[in-house]
């Protein structure tokens, strides 16, 4: 490529390649690397700050009916977009608490010949507080209040003081 006396490119000469095409290349190896920082970076900084937790709904959601359970029994129902589980000790007493386990969050269930809740996923038991006894489970379950208003089973989510 011919020069000048100052070791540049000669701008009038018509074989030296022209400017923009250089800044050209020069921005879209630039645009590449910031997009390729940004895809890596990205999912780092949604790890470190984690979405806000959705919210389950309403306070308070009727759970089932008088009716519905038997003695040592238990329910699955709705409490927003969570499930939720509704057990009648053999005592009469009814107990309510989070449906999701707190391992894997898979869905428990009351199992009336341990007279315990069970996870299947990985044999995690809770008592029927919602404790974890036994398993992999790290915390207990949530507990709900429970209110029976005429034939309704209400659980609602305890205040926190």
């Amino acid at each position: 490529m011919p020069t000048n006396s100052q070791g540049t490119a000669n701008a009038r000469d018509p074989l030296s390649p022209p400017v923009p095409r250089r800044r050209f290349v020069e921005a879209l190896l630039g645009g590449g690397f910031l997009a390729t920082a940004v895809a890596f970076l990205y999912p780092v900084l949604h790890y470190l700050v984690p979405p806000k937790a959705s919210d389950l709904g309403s306070d308070a959601v009727v759970a089932g009916r008088v009716s519905e359970l038997k003695p040592n029994s238990g329910k699955i129902f709705r409490f927003g977009n969570r499930p939720g589980l509704l057990i009648r000790t053999s005592g009469g007493e009814y107990r309510a608490m989070s449906a999701t386990c707190t391992h894997l969050s898979c869905t428990v269930q009351y199992r009336d010949d341990l007279r315990q809740v069970w996870c299947a996923c990985h044999n995690g038991k809770y008592d029927l507080n919602g404790r974890n006894i036994s398993g992999p489970p790290p915390r207990p379950l949530e507990d709900f209040e429970v209110q029976v208003r005429g034939d309704e089973i209400f659980a609602r989510r305890r205040r926190e003081a």
